[in-house]
């Protein structure tokens, strides 16, 4: 049995993942831990392994604490900057637990970012928009910021000319904000989930990708996997493209 704590363990997602967890029969939740809540040897309980929901302010310094007492990090909060990771492998390079990053657990997220980096080379015009719930405390999504950099990557190596815009003016920024140059475009609607559309245009075509979450038991299933993986994942690994045989 995998000892699991969850940090986050009364949010959305964090309740889901002790759901998940307890469902599971590899596995059991050993700490349930929130805001205020110390994580160190003695909270954690004996878990082996940390599944973390939090939010982005306090992400960083949850994952440190958890290298710093040997348990490895299984991390759904988004939201990291360069700065940010590095000082996560500089810590778990002194550490013996592993960290594992995904913008996105669910499993349609992934393929979708994998489809769209496999097409956008193709296209001369590429762009994404993330439609999330109003209570989504950051923006853009993680997972439209990782669709971005794959992109980006993608029609660099391929040597691609920019994407065509003639526009000169846009004082509101209507046009979005940009990601390594994707245009990148959130919304958030009462009703929502977690919806992602990666939109690619030639000369009279246009094609679609788009990945919909209507509930968050659609992560679980990335979640447990990561969870059963990350003790076979050294170091610090970010996409849970990582841990499928794509």
């Amino acid at each position: 049995m995998v000892k699991v704590a969850v940090i986050g363990a009364k949010g959305r997602m964090g309740s889901t993942v002790c759901t998940a967890v307890e469902a599971a029969g590899d596995m059991e939740v050993v700490a349930r831990l929130d805001a205020g809540d110390a994580i160190n040897e003695q909270s954690l309980a004996g878990a082996s392994v940390a599944v973390v929901f939090t939010v982005p302010s306090v992400k960083l310094q949850n994952v440190l604490d958890l290298l710093a007492a040997g348990v490895h990090a299984v991390v759904g909060t988004s939201g990291w900057s360069d700065e940010e990771l590095e000082r996560v492998r500089a810590a778990q390079a002194k550490s013996a637990a592993n960290v594992f990053i995904a913008p996105n657990f669910a499993l349609s997220a992934v393929l979708a970012m994998e489809f769209a980096a496999k097409a956008a080379p193709l296209f001369e015009s590429v762009e994404i928009v993330e439609i999330h719930h109003p209570n989504k405390v950051d923006a853009p999504s993680g997972t439209a910021v990782a669709t971005a950099q794959k992109i980006s990557r993608a029609r660099k190596q391929a040597g691609c000319a920019p994407m065509p815009d003639a526009t000169q003016t846009d004082p509101q920024g209507a046009r979005g904000s940009r990601y390594e140059g994707v245009p990148v475009h959130a919304l958030r609607l009462r009703g929502m989930t977690a919806t992602e559309e990666v939109l690619l245009g030639n000369p009279g075509e246009v094609l679609t990708i788009r990945t919909d979450s209507f509930d968050r038991a659609s992560f679980m299933p990335g979640v447990l996997l990561a969870v059963r993986k990350i003790a076979d994942t050294p170091g610090v690994t970010a996409g849970l493209e990582h841990l499928l045989d794509l």
